[in-house]
């Protein structure tokens, strides 16, 4: 399954894109607000990647992990969460820092958001990020999300510093 957009293709994330997924998921500056990177190794990339390409064969995937590409180049990856009682989903994103800036993650999230509500019936989103994560909590704003909490106890994976998460809310008719 893939999913066009003005500049973007989203396609099915698998263990093909593993170099390029293993090079902006084991980078400390393009992961220092994550909490599950980086990957240490290049092994927990390829488990990962494993992992979602075994999901996408599944009648009734519990998530969607899409690659993005621009002209061809894998550049990044957003996903959606399908809670169990397939009423809400939530969405992720990570792109290379050097694709940082330019709208990609908002342009595929508005592609998601599209693909959640029209093919699975999804009607609320939901979407974390560490406080501090300004270009994040952007995209959520633009896509009309809502902050719905600031909680304390945030882990990222780099650090063991205790950081603050902002959670967002999306709600459609």
């Amino acid at each position: 399954m893939n999913i066009h957009t003005k500049r973007l293709l989203l396609a099915p994330l698998g263990p093909q894109y593993l170099m390029s997924t293993h090079k902006y998921s084991s980078d400390l500056e393009n992961t220092k607000y994550m909490m599950f990177l980086p990957n240490t190794d290049i092994e927990e990339t390829k488990n990962f990647l494993e992992m979602a390409h075994v999901e996408w064969q599944k009648p009734n995937p519990a998530f969607y992990e899409f690659a993005i590409l621009l002209d061809s180049q894998h550049i990044g990856a957003i996903s959606i969460y399908i809670n169990e009682g397939n009423t809400e989903g939530e969405l992720g994103w990570i792109i290379g820092k050097e694709y940082w800036g330019n709208g990609y993650v908002l342009e595929a999230a508005k592609e998601i958001i599209n693909f959640a509500k029209n093919e699975l019936n999804i009607k609320k989103f939901i979407a974390h990020c560490d406080s501090e994560n300004v270009a994040s909590y952007r995209v959520m704003e633009k896509l009309g999300m809502k902050l719905e909490s600031k909680t304390k106890g945030r882990r990222n994976k780099a650090s063991e510093e205790e950081r603050e998460e902002l959670s967002y809310v999306l709600e459609l008719a």
